[in-house]
């Protein structure tokens, strides 16, 4: 199955950020787990990177220019085609005018979706909050070897959906779903492995998900090649065309929240 994006994400506006920096200073970048008063949200990646200080640690007053700069400095992820629509839509889950907070990336429906690799269906519960039985799929999966590949990670993604369509038959399953699924597991094996590639030592994959640290202590370094919309595509069509994947559920037209109070539009393309 080819990877093709969604039309709405392709009109994305690109927002210049500053050039990749090759020397980060680790030391102001050390782990620190989050306060009780400290925003957190569903995304791994983002709270990651606030538990690293490439974000402001409290999680809050977060800005598109701040999420594309971090993703630079952390990770040489580069302003991506995903990336700049994900940062923008952040704003609709929030009422402020051009910052939101990382708990509010929960609001289910925008950057949010069922069927996630680490956390549970809004409709079932805890949306936020990182879920062992669900991160269980991933962590046991590419058996026999210290790797997850491309291949690993589709059949992932595959298992899951159907896991999910028992637990919540009313899961949302529309291309824009499965679009940001496969362009999140094109993202951890990027950035906790290889970018040309697709494969990332389990070890990081699972510090990364579970603790949501870098795990500089083990081995891990910052890529160096750039992870651009060029890596980025080759990875995520490698994972597409692994999957089976087809539409669900009651809702097969791609839908998105257009602020936190609850509308939703639906989105033609």
């Amino acid at each position: 199955m080819k990877f093709l994006p969604l039309p709405f994400i392709a009109l994305a506006v690109i927002v210049g950020v500053k050039a990749s920096s090759a020397n980060i200073d680790w030391s102001a970048h050390q782990w620190q787990a989050p306060g009780p008063n400290n925003s957190r949200g569903p995304c791994p990646g983002l709270n990651t990177l606030a538990n690293h200080g490439f974000l402001p640690r409290s999680g809050t007053n977060i800005t598109i220019p701040m999420i594309l700069d971090a993703m630079d400095e952390g990770f040489n992820v580069q302003p991506i085609t995903i990336l700049r629509a994900s940062a923008k839509l952040g704003l609709l889950t929030t009422d402020n005018i051009d910052n939101f907070d990382l708990q509010g990336l929960a609001l289910h429906g925008t950057i949010e979706h069922d069927a996630s690799l680490s956390r549970n269906d809004f409709a079932l519960g805890d949306n936020i909050h990182f879920n062992e039985t669900i991160f269980t799929t991933l962590n046991n999966s590419n058996p026999g070897v210290d790797y997850y590949n491309t291949t690993s990670a589709g059949q992932v993604l595959v298992q899951r959906l159907e896991e999910d369509k028992i637990a919540n038959p009313n899961l949302i399953n529309t291309q824009k779903e499965f679009f940001v699924r496969v362009g999140e597991s094109a993202l951890y094996l990027s950035v906790m492995g290889n970018a040309t590639t697709g494969v990332a030592p389990k070890q990081f994959v699972q510090i990364f998900f579970r603790e949501e640290r870098l795990p500089l202590e083990e081995g891990w370094k910052r890529s160096d090649v750039p992870i651009d919309d060029d890596t980025l595509s080759f990875v995520t069509d490698e994972i597409s065309n692994v999957t089976t994947w087809e539409p669900s559920g009651a809702v097969v037209c791609p839908w998105i929240h257009l602020q936190p109070e609850g509308r939703v539009t639906l989105v033609q393309g």
